[in-house]
């Protein structure tokens, strides 16, 4: 019997039972439709955080302090304290690697202007952190090395702070707000960046020099972090090794000890950052093609019953010839079919579903053609791998007892 009739054969015995057909291949459907817009909200959001934090600047480079203090042993909050800003005159000094540097110092509290307030985050910075972290100045400007080392109080205020303070479409540079009580005139005001992939509001902050947020604000005498941009992409490695080597010899920790401070760099956060959200992306994945399983299961059960159905039917094909390899294909073309018709709706509706759930919850999502593939790839063995056994046990039967059956 040829391929062209096994089909006629399937599609009119699938035909006869309509709504069963359906109910069958719903199973599948739900489950490559899940597949595809767990994967594709997964894709989505990985793409989403890495094109983000790619815009910050592949060559960036940050200082951190090491709260895993040598030895192993944890010293808590204290071991912050081990950046000073000398580490940065001699990273500038003495790092070929690093094209900018700027020392970070962070603080929180009250921003206020007339009669409204806001609680946000002020950063201490130099001059050259915002071309490090590729920020733009909307209206006004960026303090200077004399602001800086007067420790004046001026400051840029983000869009989302600029909004709470002054309202929306306000151009408030000239204007004087107070932070922790103290006056400071704002000099700019930096252009909108959205929230991050992880939902944090990136327009909700302040900016100052870092002399004035580290003496007049915080009140200490080291910096929390330090920003530097390699002179290339590709010089990212060699600018972790030259700056972790200036800063071991700084910190006079010997060759045995652990450092005190980490090194990291854009490009290992966005690889450290795609490993999780592939991890995260391969686990909704595989929960949702447990229902394809289920599915499965479903053409199997319903492969049983249309054999135990079709007895008769079967037993007077094989005593007017029919081979046992004949009913064995028809039963497994029957099979396939409903499981490949049951992929291709899913695989539209996966896609439908992806784009509903990416506006609901303001999120892209991205489908690949891998999904694609390996979702139909998945239907075809399901529909092969349930379908052999009853197949098999209805080319097994014998043409007698199948048409005694009743």
């Amino acid at each position: 019997m040829n391929l062209t009739n096994l089909f006629r054969i399937a599609i009119r015995a699938l035909y006869r039972n309509k709504m069963r057909a359906l109910l069958t291949m719903l199973g599948i459907i739900i489950g490559v439709a899940s597949v595809i817009a767990m994967l594709a909200i997964g894709e989505g959001s990985k793409r989403s955080i890495t094109e983000e934090m790619s815009s910050m600047g592949s060559n960036l480079v940050m200082i951190m302090p090491d709260f895993q203090s040598r030895g192993g042993v944890s010293l808590g909050a204290s071991n912050s304290m081990v950046l000073k800003y000398s580490d940065v005159t001699a990273i500038r000094n003495e790092a070929a690697s690093i094209s900018l540097v700027s020392p970070s110092v962070n603080s929180s509290g009250q921003a206020i202007y007339g009669n409204q307030n806001t609680l946000t985050s002020i950063y201490g910075i130099s001059e050259e952190y915002l071309e490090i972290r590729k920020l733009t100045i909307e209206t006004g400007r960026i303090f200077n090395e004399t602001e800086v080392r007067s420790m004046a109080k001026v400051c840029l205020l983000g869009q989302t702070v600029v909004e709470n303070l002054f309202g929306e479409d306000s151009d408030p540079v000239g204007a004087t707000i107070r932070i922790k009580n103290l006056p400071f005139e704002v000099i700019g005001v930096l252009e909108d960046k959205g929230e991050s992939g992880m939902g944090q509001d990136q327009d909700d902050l302040i900016l100052a020099p870092y002399t004035t947020v580290q003496r007049r604000l915080a009140a200490i005498d080291y910096i929390n972090g330090i920003y530097c941009s390699a002179v290339s992409e590709g010089k990212s490695s060699s600018a972790i090794d030259e700056v972790t080597e200036i800063l071991r010899r700084t910190h006079k920790i010997k060759e045995v000890e652990e450092s005190d401070f980490r090194v990291m760099s854009q490009s290992e956060l966005i690889e450290s950052v795609s490993t999780v959200t592939n991890i995260m992306k391969y686990l909704l994945g595989a929960i949702a093609g447990i229902s394809l399983l289920v599915g499965g299961i479903g053409i199997m059960n319903i492969m049983f019953v249309s054999v135990t159905e079709r007895t008769r039917e079967i037993g007077l094909r094989m005593s007017i010839g029919g081979r046992g390899k004949d009913i064995l294909r028809q039963f497994l073309v029957e099979s396939m079919l409903l499981s490949l018709t049951g992929g291709i709706f899913g695989i539209l509706s996966g896609y439908l579903i992806a784009k509903i759930a990416g506006t609901l919850m303001n999120t892209s999502t991205y489908i690949t053609s891998q999904s694609v593939i390996l979702a139909f790839a998945v239907c075809f063995v399901i529909g092969v791998f349930f379908g052999w056994y009853p197949a098999k046990k209805a080319s097994n039967l014998n043409p007698i007892d199948a048409l005694r059956y009743e």
